[in-house]
């Protein structure tokens, strides 16, 4: 005969819980469960683009390195873009702060072209003609500090203010500080003719070939071509005799 366990280590007999107990739980469960399920979906809240810190502020926490320190703002800025959880329109952007950010950006990082790139070219296609204005304008403020490296940008918000804007006097502003810079800042030979042409759609064939004459009798242009086609293109301009 097996001798019994010591009365300290025998297992004790298990007592079943209450019915009403497991009832209860089981109750509570499926009230859980249903409670969730009327619940409405959770959803995403766009963040807005606070307010830039002052330039002051930013260069001190820059540690000395500014350019280092404006990459990763222009991160910043654009993911505001796309935030967890939703993909937010441009023209839900406030577009003030966002150029005063871009501004501060290229003060920070003079040589980068980033900033301009998206002001020209991403956030000026926004359908609101105020909203793409404002980037507009920013290119062409900061145009003139770095003519040879951004005259692609002030080229491209002269495009956008002629085929987007239908704003034909602002293209041609546009136009006409390219053409100013052109000979200093060795730009390409198209963007010295641009205001040429926009001044033809303006139906101004007078102003036209005023531009063209001064072109021609500054002296910046040396390639033959370029001054042939400008010659026809006076000729062309020309009033026509009766």
């Amino acid at each position: 005969m097996a001798a019994l366990p010591p009365p300290s280590i025998r297992p004790l007999p298990r007592s079943a819980a209450p019915r009403w107990l497991t009832a209860a739980l089981l109750l509570a469960l499926a009230l859980q469960i249903l409670w969730q399920s009327l619940q409405p979906a959770p959803r995403a809240q766009a963040a807005e683009l606070p307010a830039v810190p002052p330039l002051a502020l930013l260069q001190l926490a820059s540690l000395g390195e500014p350019v280092a320190l404006a990459k990763a703002s222009m991160l910043y800025v654009q993911s505001h873009d796309e935030q967890a959880g939703l993909s937010i329109a441009f023209r839900a952007l406030d577009y003030v702060r966002l150029r005063d950010w871009l501004a501060t950006i290229l003060t920070l990082d003079p040589r980068s072209q980033y900033p301009l790139l998206a002001a020209s070219e991403v956030y000026a296609a926004v359908s609101d003609p105020v909203r793409a204005r404002l980037m507009l304008e920013l290119v062409y403020q900061r145009y003139r500090e770095d003519p040879q490296r951004r005259w692609p940008w002030l080229a491209h918000a002269a495009l956008v203010a002629r085929h987007q804007l239908h704003d034909m006097p602002l293209a041609r502003r546009y136009a006409a500080a390219l053409r100013s810079q052109a000979g200093a800042a060795q730009l390409p030979a198209w963007t010295r003719e641009l205001e040429i042409f926009i001044a033809e759609d303006m139906q101004q064939s007078d102003s036209a070939r005023t531009l063209i004459g001064a072109l021609i009798s500054s002296g910046q242009i040396t390639d033959p071509h370029e001054l042939a086609f400008l010659a026809h293109r006076l000729e062309q301009l020309a009033p026509v005799q009766h």
